[in-house]
């Protein structure tokens, strides 16, 4: 009141109000520098610090265990550009990175779909019967660690006992009788992918569970009023409305197929036959430890992280091209 006086005043007289200057407090700056500046200094020292320690790694020929090093520039990068076998693996890594998101995502989608709104087209929006059940199944591989998700599957690929064979052989599929499913080049890199994505369908499904309740489900009735049916409903509204959802999981699910070590190691320590499950994490840790060859393992790592940044900038730029933000603003 007695601001708004003082204002009042100063306008009459004709004088423009003198702003207030801000006083520093003990509560402002404790305040500042509890929520500010700790996180700041371990985001710096934990986070940037190791980052920037990598890159000039990756510039050196250091042993891993030596207190010397020399400085030898983009050598280990152009030594990574002549490797046949990094190019291997960097190419299993990207057919990872364009098949797995895709197929954990679109499955993912369906299940959602399945036990949300894909029930009786009467009364209410609602999934199919027992959908609660089948979400809570479902969530269970993701409660699995990785590496333990690849034994399972190691033993389930086994070409002379392993459940996938015994049930093709029992449908009458003799032709599979002994078939070494991720012994074969043709067909050893699909059955990898196949096990990473039944680990992460689970969560992936409740994410778009959870996005697709927060849908008013007027919209869906709305929809069905005007006689639209489910594919045209999940293409018109269930899609543009997650999409932001879609694209977080896209992105999490590249990262985790630029990864892959822990679910290739399991199943295939030594890369599969003729390198077919090779990725870029095994080449990695073999550099480092059994080769002693650090700055080159670690020029390997911060190609690792360029080309994730590269994936997860180049999701953003397509989805900002397919209309998010026209979407968001309606």
């Amino acid at each position: 009141m007695s601001t708004s006086a003082a204002s009042t005043r100063a306008t009459a007289s004709g004088t423009t109000p003198r702003r207030r200057r801000r006083r520093w407090t003990f509560d402002k700056i404790s305040f500042l520098a509890v929520f500010l500046g700790v996180p700041l200094i371990i985001y710096v020292v934990f986070v940037i610090s190791p980052f920037i320690q990598s890159i000039y790694y990756s510039l050196t020929d250091w042993g891993g265990f030596s207190t010397t090093m020399n400085f030898v520039g983009l050598a280990n990068f152009k030594e990574l550009l002549s490797d046949d076998l990094f190019l291997t693996a960097l190419r299993n890594n990207i057919t990872l990175l364009i098949v797995l998101p895709v197929f954990t995502i679109v499955v993912a989608l369906i299940f959602a779909s399945l036990v949300t709104v894909a029930g009786s087209n009467r009364g209410a929006v609602r999934g199919l019967r027992n959908s609660s059940f089948y979400r809570v199944v479902s969530f269970f591989p993701y409660v699995i660690p990785g590496v333990v998700i690849g034994l399972i599957w190691a033993q389930v690929y086994d070409p002379s006992s392993g459940l996938l064979n015994g049930v093709l052989t029992k449908v009458g599929l003799h032709q599979f009788e002994s078939y070494p499913w991720i012994g074969d080049e043709r067909t050893a890199l699909a059955a990898s992918i196949f096990a990473m994505a039944w680990g992460g369908i689970g969560f992936y499904m409740v994410l778009f569970i959870a996005a697709i309740r927060g849908i008013e489900p007027e919209l869906f009735e709305a929809m069905r009023i005007d006689g639209a049916g489910r594919w045209k409903t999940a293409m018109h509204l269930t899609m543009p409305m997650i999409r932001d959802n879609v694209q977080t999981a896209y992105i999490y699910l590249g990262i985790a197929a630029l990864d892959g070590f822990v679910f290739m190691q399991a199943l295939n320590p030594t890369g599969g036959p003729n390198n077919s499950t090779l990725v870029m994490g095994q080449v990695l840790f073999r550099t480092a430890f059994e080769h002693g060859k650090y700055g080159l393992a670690t020029a390997m790592g911060v190609a690792l992280s360029i080309v994730t940044l590269a994936f997860s900038a180049l999701v953003f730029a397509v989805n900002r091209l397919l209309g998010a933000e026209r979407d968001v603003a309606r």
